[in-house]
């Protein structure tokens, strides 16, 4: 058992309570994060004089091999080390001597698990933006090809009223930015590095946290030591802001269900994204917006455990936070691929255009346009709504659209009814009509996508 922590002890640590307290099977997916860490301590151990250039030089080509070593399979992170730290140190011991035994000074193992972890969160983040851009740009894609593409529009999911399918992916557009800026929000906070922080209380070694922070891409050191080693709030941040990110996955994975069954029909989920049955020969299944959906629950509770298990720890560093690791580390993994799975998802779906526009016309969606009708010809609102749900009961009777109906029907109900009726609730005019900033009219469609392209270059 390689440990870092022998010298007060007198018997070795029971194996099941080793195997217990151990991390190395989860904490070594940032053995990189834990080299770069060393390589920055020990170029500022240096430059303080603590370390000679020669001692510096060798600690550097140890973690250079072992690197390198890992890497190329030749060196296998294996459960004889407690964690990462400790593999890291032991091979350098092992490699070149006295000089690997300097490489820990003025530091603790708890600020240097708080930099791993906010090393490769910060990766994360980095990684997981660059899938959203990417996703939006499919998502946008989708829009521009689609601005006169009429469909019905839902609350209640019920048909309510025309819109066309470049505005309804311009609602997930605007959802999906947001996932991006909360990103660069938890970013902006987090980049500042624990490293110095010791093990709460800083140390008596002349650091220089400035040099090291630099060194590793933050924007400067942790102002409080005890701070330093104890938060998770940047990991909780960007939790919450994945769980957000799947609901929104999750909202657009159920559409692309109900789009997708024998009642709607109005995508086409290509082959390579979608499975069969067993025995139903017929069946073509949504998998994979079924398991984002199912996989968002799986997020959620990474965000859940880690809230309750910092909710009770008093400063600094207690043993409970190892917790943050293994569910944070599965969260992100399976974030990242929902998003992958999904993009290529929909930048291979099909869209039924003629389905979706029938479905909103015979859907009544031109309802509330043809009461506006009777408004602007002088009928009382209230009235106008009572006659047209008249219209809409005569039309379900005889399986038509509104404006299946010919002039003398429609006068039947009111002689307010002229000509132009049939223009009027056209889906085209009913769509095209509506001009107000974030409406789906073809002039205000191409004015979001406009800003949307401006938004990703």
């Amino acid at each position: 058992m390689a440990q870092l922590w022998g010298g007060r002890f007198t018997k070795e640590t029971d194996k099941l309570v080793y195997a217990f307290n151990a991390s190395i099977g989860f904490d070594q997916k940032f053995f990189h994060e834990d080299v770069a860490g060393s390589r920055a301590h020990v170029k500022m151990l240096c430059k303080q004089g603590i370390l000679t250039d020669e001692e510096r030089d060798q600690i550097l080509a140890g973690l250079d091999g072992i690197e390198a070593d890992v890497d190329a399979g030749k060196l296998k992170i294996t459960d004889t080390y407690e964690d990462i730290h400790s593999f890291v140190e032991a091979n350098l011991i092992d490699r070149i001597g006295d000089p690997g035994k300097k490489l820990h000074t003025g530091r603790s193992r708890n600020d240097q698990v708080a930099l791993d972890m906010r090393l490769y969160t910060r990766g994360q983040v980095q990684e997981m933006d660059g899938l959203l851009k990417h996703f939006l740009e499919t998502i946008l894609s989708v829009m521009e090809a689609n601005v006169d593409t009429i469909m019905p529009g839902f609350t209640h999911l019920q048909k309510a009223q025309p819109i066309t399918l470049a505005h309804h992916m311009g609602a997930y557009f605007e959802m999906f930015k947001r996932d991006r800026l909360r990103l660069h929000d938890i970013y902006e906070r987090m980049n500042f590095c624990p490293l110095g922080s010791g093990a709460l209380a800083g140390t008596t070694y002349p650091l220089d946290r400035e040099f090291t922070a630099s060194e590793l891409g933050f924007y400067g050191p942790t102002a409080n030591s005890m701070d330093g080693v104890s938060d998770r709030d940047y990991l909780i941040e960007f939790l919450s802001a994945l769980s957000t990110m799947m609901m929104h996955l999750s909202r657009f994975s159920e559409e692309v269900i109900i789009w997708n069954s024998n009642e709607y029909r109005f995508v086409e989920i290509d082959d390579a994204y979608s499975t069969g049955s067993s025995i139903m020969p017929q069946k073509k299944n949504p998998d994979i917006a079924e398991l984002v959906r199912g996989k968002t629950g799986r997020v959620y509770g990474a965000l859940m455990s880690l809230l309750t298990t910092m909710k009770g720890i008093p400063l600094a560093y207690n043993k409970d936070m190892q917790e943050d690791k293994e569910l944070a580390f599965d969260a992100m993994d399976t974030a990242k691929g929902c998003v992958a799975l999904f993009d290529g998802m929909l930048a291979t779906m099909k869209f039924n255009n003629r389905v979706m526009a029938d479905s909103a016309r015979h859907g009544f969606t031109n309802a509330t346009d043809a009461a506006d009708y009777l408004v602007n010809h002088g009928v009382p609102f209230r009235d106008a709504h009572g006659i047209i749900g008249q219209i809409v009961l005569h039309c379900i009777d005889r399986g038509i659209a509104i404006d299946d109906m010919s002039l003398e029907d429609l006068r039947s109900f009111s002689d307010k009814f002229e000509a132009d009726i049939f223009d009027a609730i056209s889906m085209e005019t009913c769509v095209n009509k509506r001009l107000t900033v974030g409406a789906p009219g073809h002039d205000a469609m191409l004015s979001h996508i406009r800003l949307c392209r401006e938004y990703l270059s």
